[in-house]
């Protein structure tokens, strides 16, 4: 009977770990509706990464990210989707705080929260990386200076 019951738990941590996107509505930085479970990268993983304009630890963590991003794409593929968690009244601080830095992320806005809410998330930063299958394989909070160097291992284990 134990055997059994450590299996079932087991069974559950695992599906759990590999759970699917939700379905949430969000809108690009231009507005377009887009649906979070139809995000994709060609059957290549991609990493959705939430920050605010306000938080200092997710521009660091998105800045770090961006100098070394086009080594990641060519050596990858890997896409990024940054998700901001702005409220209504400070969306329109995003696209400008997007442009100053030069990120070159599709970047998505979830003012509401719901996304975030859907996944559980807490606080940000925080990073999830989504096989090519569109299963959520890896998750992170917080960030501290060269946390990338790990986000991209994984991503290249993904990739073997």
């Amino acid at each position: 009977m134990k055997k059994l019951l450590l299996i079932a738990v087991l069974a559950v941590l695992t599906i759990g770990a590999h759970a699917q996107l939700p379905q949430v509505l969000l809108k690009d930085i231009n507005g377009k509706a887009i649906s979070t479970d139809t995000l994709s990268n060609c059957g290549k993983p991609f990493i959705i990464d939430f920050f605010a304009t306000w938080c200092k630890p997710c521009n660091r963590e998105l800045d770090a990210i961006a100098e070394v991003y086009d080594e990641w794409r060519e050596e990858t593929g890997v896409k990024i989707y940054a998700v901001s968690i702005d409220q209504a009244q400070n969306i329109q601080k995003v696209k400008p705080l997007v442009e100053n830095h030069g990120w070159e992320y599709d970047v998505l806005l979830d003012p509401n929260s719901d996304l975030k809410r859907a996944l559980g998330i807490q606080m940000i930063p925080y990073v999830l990386i989504v096989d090519g299958d569109g299963k959520i394989v890896y998750k992170h909070n917080g960030y501290t200076d060269g946390a990338e160097t790990e986000l991209i291992e994984k991503v290249r284990e993904l990739t073997k």
